[in-house]
């Protein structure tokens, strides 16, 4: 691979955060799926990605902490329905050019393509605003509400994916979050100041399957 910054430990990273999300051991996470299908460019583009979703503040950003790793992982396995055969007859033209041969969608190479669409040239090659409008404008048509019969957008099973990612790590669940091991007693009524963390006990925003 050309990208020699795609190391084995930041795959093995990626590993050990995918097997404790699913309850595997490390050992069955099988890593030459995860990287059979996936260039070095597709890797560093949905690390981007990642970190646009979640950036950078007084905590390290989804792609600062291998969320994009995690990603690859998920899509090789499976996780949230993404090997499944999609329906090709209902989806557009758009999406159903990256379908592989068995009729799974290809999310990275759907990612890759739209991403470098919406920038107009080379996707990791645009300024920052550039980037950040490109998947801005993905991430406001997959969530629109104007056409609720439209085929889902792949977006947001990969956006999913990111959540999961990072608010599963330490630094998501322990950092970002607040986090208690052991909780002390059951108190009703807190006050809440501006500025208060989120408890990551209380993130149950996500099904695991």
């Amino acid at each position: 691979m050309a990208d020699t910054g795609w190391t084995r430990r930041d795959t093995l990273g990626g590993a050990a955060l995918f097997a404790l999300v699913v309850g595997l051991p490390v050992a069955a996470v099988r890593m030459s799926d995860a990287a059979a299908d996936v260039t070095d460019r597709q890797r560093r583009i949905l690390r981007v990605a990642a970190q646009t979703v979640i950036p950078r503040t007084a905590t390290p950003g989804a792609g600062d902490i291998g969320a994009h790793d995690f990603v690859i992982l998920a899509l090789a396995h499976g996780l949230d329905g993404t090997r499944a055969p999609t329906a090709g007859a209902a989806l557009p033209a758009t999406v159903a050019r990256h379908l592989r041969s068995d009729g799974t969608l290809d999310y990275l190479d759907w990612l890759e393509w739209q991403l470098d669409a919406r920038a107009h040239g080379d996707f990791l090659a645009a300024a920052t605003a550039r980037r950040q409008a490109a998947l801005g404008a993905i991430d406001a048509e997959a969530f629109a509400e104007s056409d609720r019969d439209a085929p889902e957008s792949p977006w947001k099973k990969l956006k999913a994916l990111i959540l999961t990612a990072y608010y599963t790590s330490e630094t998501g669940g322990s950092r970002e979050l607040q986090y208690e091991l052991v909780p002390s007693k059951w108190e009703p009524d807190l006050p809440f100041v501006p500025g208060s963390r989120a408890w990551s006990s209380d993130w149950t925003a996500v099904e695991f399957s």
